[in-house]
Formats: C-alpha cells, structure tokens, sequence
C-alpha cells in the first residue's frame, strides 16, 4: 500500500471511527457510568473485534479476487454505491446521547472487554461495511497479509484513539451532542458520501 493510498485509507477510517454506530455509543456511556480508565477494557476489547471483521472480510474478499479480477471492478462499484447510501443514512440519523445519571457499580474489566468486543463483533452493519470498504485499497497483485497488517492495525490505533477521546470527554460530549449531533451526523455521512462517490473511479 502506497502512502497516497493509506493516508486517503486512514482519513476514511477516522469517519467511521468518528460517526454514529454501537461501539462509539457503548464508549460514551461506559465513559459516563465508569470512567475513562476503567472504559478503556471496553475500548480495547472494541478495537479486537474489528480487527476480527476486517480478518474475515478482507481474506473473504482476497480469495475471490484471486480467482477473477473482474471482481475486483465489480466489488469497487458495489461497495462504493453501499458507502453512499451508508453516507445517506448517517446523514439523516437523530443525533445520539446518554442520560448523565450518577455512576453505576464499578464493572469487572473483563466484563466490559466482552461487552466491547460482541459489540464489534455482532454488528451486521460493521461486516457488510467493511465488504464494501475494503475493496477500496486492497491491491491483488501485493501480499494480503502485509495489507491486512496495515490496515486492521492503522484502524484498531485509529479506534482506539477516537473512543478514548470520546470517552475521557463524556460528560461533555453527551449535552453536545443532543444539541448539535444532527449537524455532526451530516458531517460523518458527508465523508461517506464523498468516499463512495471517488474511490471506485480511481484507478
């Protein structure tokens, strides 16, 4: 993977990371009820989990393109149209937040690794984004391992990196967003817009 194409990879990976789904959420009410620190069992246990999804779509993916390029082509316009109309849906969610009620009973860490990583793990949207994501910047003709290393771990440091800012800011995050979460929202699913719209055209 060039720079070019990891750097365009990696400002994708901080519109996911950035917009609305359970992961970010679960990070922002753990951050409530918890704490940053103890959150960060959540986050990390998170961050595993995509790393699963990716190993499963991206080597998925990998063997089909082995067998045909012309699926290469075909998967780059599909998952560019489901990155639009992902976009769209983004566009129009209502903006989320958590009630900031007092803390709960202190959580085991392994308890809210679990809960982070099922969160990740068992989200049907997470796997057919990455199907349709991934596509993007794979490159056939160079080892899938290195490109998998790449990318699950430029996205894991990526994730991790925005929940935790999410979740050290909780208290503050969470009145923000109710009042302007929608505008965000459109920020984030601009970006996706944007990505499925260019990215299947580049050659």
């Amino acid at each position: 993977m060039d720079l070019h194409t990891w750097l365009i990879y990696l400002l994708a990976a901080t519109g996911l990371s950035l917009s609305p789904g359970p992961n970010g959420l679960l990070a922002l009410t753990h951050g409530v009820m918890h704490g940053p620190r103890r959150t960060l069992f959540t986050i990390l246990g998170g961050a595993l989990g995509f790393v699963i999804v990716i190993a499963g779509s991206m080597f998925g993916i990998g063997a089909l393109l082995k067998s045909s390029l012309t699926w290469l082509i075909v998967m780059k316009w599909l998952g560019g149209a489901y990155l639009v109309w992902l976009g769209l849906q983004v566009w129009r969610s209502p903006p989320i937040g958590v009630e900031l009620s007092a803390k709960a009973q202190p959580a085991r860490g392994m308890q809210m690794f679990r809960q982070g990583l099922l969160s990740a793990v068992t989200n049907p949207k997470g796997l057919l984004f990455f199907a349709a994501f991934l596509p993007q910047f794979i490159d056939p003709q160079r080892s899938l391992w290195l490109q998998f290393a790449i990318m699950a771990g430029s996205f894991a440091l990526v994730e991790i990196a925005t929940e935790c800012l999410i979740a050290g800011m909780a208290h503050r995050i969470s009145p923000w967003l109710k009042r302007s979460g929608r505008r965000f929202n459109q920020g984030c699913g601009a970006v996706f817009i944007a990505i499925g719209a260019a990215l299947p055209a580049r050659s």
